[in-house]
């Protein structure tokens, strides 16, 4: 399979995130492109808990990319600031073959990382010296697969009395 378009790949992503939730029993919505930071609404089935949920998708090939031990998402630097408690990132994995896989991560989690990687490598000289403080990009990784299918932190799922 050749790569698609970053675009392409990104709109998969939210279609393949929406079919997930809704396999799983929940309503998914994705909205209008012009919508900032949330790329679909998840409910549960009788609408009393919601979540907004920002896609990131990697197309990766399958050979690892050994620089960040896997899949890599990249952010702006808005991404560390981004903490709402119903805000969440779930980061798609497009393979080569087979089905996509998901990494669903509070959106603080996602800020407190990439905040502390980007501190991180800005203190890591480079080929050429010091990095540039003011790289507005920033990188998500899930090396351990810490969030891998981690559908239950969305908090939807119905709590039994």
């Amino acid at each position: 399979m050749k790569r698609i378009s970053s675009t392409l790949s990104g709109v998969a992503g939210e279609y393949f995130v929406a079919a997930e939730l809704s396999r799983r029993g929940f309503v998914a919505s994705l909205t209008l492109r012009n919508t900032r930071g949330i790329d679909v609404l998840a409910s549960n089935a009788d609408a009393t808990k919601s979540v907004g949920i920002q896609v990131k998708t990697a197309q990766v090939a399958l050979k690892k990319d050994q620089r960040y031990g896997g899949a890599h998402w990249m952010l702006n630097v808005k991404a560390e600031t981004d903490r709402g408690s119903h805000l969440f990132y779930v980061f798609v994995v497009l393979p080569e073959q087979g089905e996509p896989s998901y990494h669903v991560v509070p959106s603080a989690d996602v800020a407190q990382s990439v905040y502390d990687s980007h501190r991180l490598w800005e203190k890591t000289p480079g080929r050429k010296g010091p990095h540039s403080l003011t790289n507005p990009m920033r990188i998500f990784t899930d090396p351990k697969g810490k969030y891998k299918d981690r559908w239950d932190l969305l908090g939807l799922l119905e709590e039994k009395s």
